[in-house]
C-alpha cells in the first residue's frame, strides 16, 4: 500500500533523530544566534517551534520564553528533543506530535513562532503557513528559515533533483518570491529577509539521511554532468560537496 507523505517524512527522520540532534549544521549558525536575540527581545509567553527536527530552535528559544512547544511529525524525533531539553535543563519545553498543515492548537495560542529547515518537507506549503498564522496572535513575530531555490529554472531543477535523491521526503525548496507571495496569502507581513550560503559536506550530508548508494551515485552523476554555470552557482567540489542558498525571513502576523 502506498505511504501517505507524512508517513514518508516520519520514516525518513524518525530513525535519524539522534543524528539531527547532534548535527553541526543544524545545531549552530548565525541564524540561531539571531533567533535567540529576537526571542530575548520579545520575551514570549508561549513560543512555537514548528517542525522542530533536532530541537535546536527550541533550545535557542527556551532561555527567553515562558513556554516553548516543539511540534513535529516524528515521535522518535520528539522523544530525542524532550530528552535533550531535559539534559539542558529546559523544563519549559513540551513536545506535540503534529503536521504543520493540521496544528492541534487554538487560534492565537502563541505569541512567537519559529520554523527552521521544515517547510520544504510540507505536503501543503500554503496550508502550513495558514496554520502558522492561525495559531499566532495578531502582531506576533514569526521567523522562517530554510533553503531557497535559485530563480533560474535550470538551477532550480538541479537543486530539487539532488534534494529528492538524497531524501525522498523532500517536496520543494521555494524561491524567495514564492515565500513572499505565500506568506502574504497566509496573512504575514514581511519585516526583513537576510540570505547567506551554507556549505554541505557531501559525505556528512548523505550519511545523515542514510542515502542509499544508488542514489548517491545518481547525485554524483548529476553533479558531474552539470553545466559550468550550475557547478559555479552551487560551488560543486570534486568530492560532491556544495553550497546551498539560505534565507531567514522575519515576519509579523497581520491583524
Amino acid at each position: 500500500m502506498p505511504k501517505h507523505h507524512d508517513r514518508i517524512v516520519e520514516a525518513q527522520f524518525g530513525p535519524r533523530a539522534k543524528a539531527y540532534v547532534e548535527s553541526a549544521v543544524h545545531a549552530q549558525g548565525a541564524d540561531l544566534e539571531a533567533l535567540s536575540a529576537m526571542a530575548a527581545g520579545h520575551r514570549p509567553q508561549h513560543a512555537l517551534d514548528l517542525g522542530t527536527g533536532g530541537g535546536h530552535v527550541s533550545y535557542a528559544l527556551a532561555p527567553h520564553a515562558k513556554r516553548v512547544t516543539a511540534a513535529d511529525l516524528s515521535t522518535d524525533m520528539l522523544a530525542a528533543v524532550a530528552a535533550t531539553a531535559r539534559e539542558k535543563g529546559f523544563n519549559n519545553v513540551t513536545t506535540v506530535e503534529a503536521a504543520a498543515e493540521h496544528l492541534p492548537f487554538p487560534d492565537g495560542d502563541f505569541d512567537f513562532l519559529a520554523c527552521r529547515y521544515s517547510a520544504h518537507h510540507w505536503q501543503d506549503f500554503d496550508g502550513g503557513l495558514r496554520q502558522a498564522r492561525r495559531v499566532l496572535k495578531a502582531g506576533a513575530p514569526a521567523i522562517f528559515i530554510d533553503v531557497y531555490s535559485p530563480s533560474a529554472a535550470f538551477l532550480d531543477t538541479h537543486l530539487q533533483a539532488v534534494e529528492l535523491l538524497r531524501d525522498t521526503s523532500h517536496v520543494r525548496d521555494y524561491h524567495i518570491s514564492e515565500w513572499v507571495a505565500a506568506l502574504g496569502r497566509a496573512g504575514f507581513g514581511i519585516a526583513s529577509c537576510r540570505t547567506w550560503r551554507l556549505r554541505m559536506d557531501f559525505s556528512v550530508w548523505t550519511a545523515r539521511m542514510r542515502t542509499p548508494p544508488d542514489n548517491i551515485k545518481a547525485i554524483r552523476a548529476l553533479q558531474n554532468a552539470a553545466s559550468a554555470e550550475t557547478k559555479a552557482h552551487f560551488g560543486i567540489e570534486d568530492d560532491g560537496s556544495f553550497h546551498l542558498d539560505m534565507a531567514m525571513i522575519e515576519t509579523t502576523a497581520t491583524g
